[in-house]
């Protein structure tokens, strides 16, 4: 199955306008369904996800990977991975269609750059 594993830096106060833009898997080639997960690496960023014409997230703050909840100071933990565990923080799911685009718009307001770790799983529906 089609995945999109990436890691895109965003500068302080500017708007990426889709993190996926140039993947092969950027459009629906055939009916299928698209997982997706996505982490910042540090708080005060946004997301926005569409495909097709349906809004799949208004935007919403991104989660930061490596914030242990139980920890007091917020410092971040040591981690195995900074991408989202497929399945468990794929929080969001659509169906796209052929020729439908995946956008995942990402906007830092803060005054340091921010790197968006994400993960698009593509499973085909067969139809």
């Amino acid at each position: 199955m089609p995945v999109i594993l990436n890691a895109v830096a965003v500068a302080n106060a500017t708007v990426n306008n889709n993190l996926v833009s140039g993947s092969a898997f950027e459009f629906a080639r055939v009916q299928s369904i698209y997982s997706i997960g996505i982490f910042a690496s540090a708080s005060g960023a946004f997301c926005t996800i569409q495909g097709g014409s349906d809004i799949i997230a208004e935007e919403f703050p991104v989660p930061v990977s490596g914030i242990a909840a139980n920890n007091p100071s917020g410092a971040a933990m040591t981690t195995t991975s900074q991408f989202p565990v497929i399945p468990d923080e794929m929080y969001f799911t659509d169906v796209l269609n052929p020729g439908d685009r995946l956008v995942m718009r990402f906007r830092n307001p803060t005054a340091g750059s921010i790197t968006a770790a994400f993960v698009v799983q593509i499973t085909p529906t067969g139809q």
